[in-house]
């Protein structure tokens, strides 16, 4: 599976309603899930990002729930592909 690191801020509707964020992170993670997505870690943080949110799935998958989430207005993100060192070392090792 794929690691996907998404760093997310709340849009102004999102933070109107901050109170209902865990609530709202509830429902991502069955969103998640319906779309054959992990979400292994989930950090609210301070400064340029409120939050940070890794998930572990296909391309689809994490497109979709992504997606999905941004489409109900509470959040913005800019999601990464992550790679782990293992998975590095076998793409550098296909360089000629």
């Amino acid at each position: 599976m794929a690691t996907f690191i998404s760093l997310v801020n709340f849009t102004d509707q999102g933070i109107r309603n901050i109170k209902d964020s865990p609530d709202r992170l509830a429902a991502f993670k069955t969103i998640a899930e319906k779309s054959g997505v992990s979400v292994k870690a989930v950090f609210y943080t301070v400064g340029q990002y409120d939050m940070v949110v890794i998930v572990e799935g296909t391309d689809e998958g994490a497109t979709a729930a992504m997606l999905k989430v941004g489409s109900l207005g509470n959040v913005r993100s800019e999601t990464l592909r992550g790679f782990s060192p293992e998975e590095m070392k076998k793409i550098i090792g296909t360089i000629a």
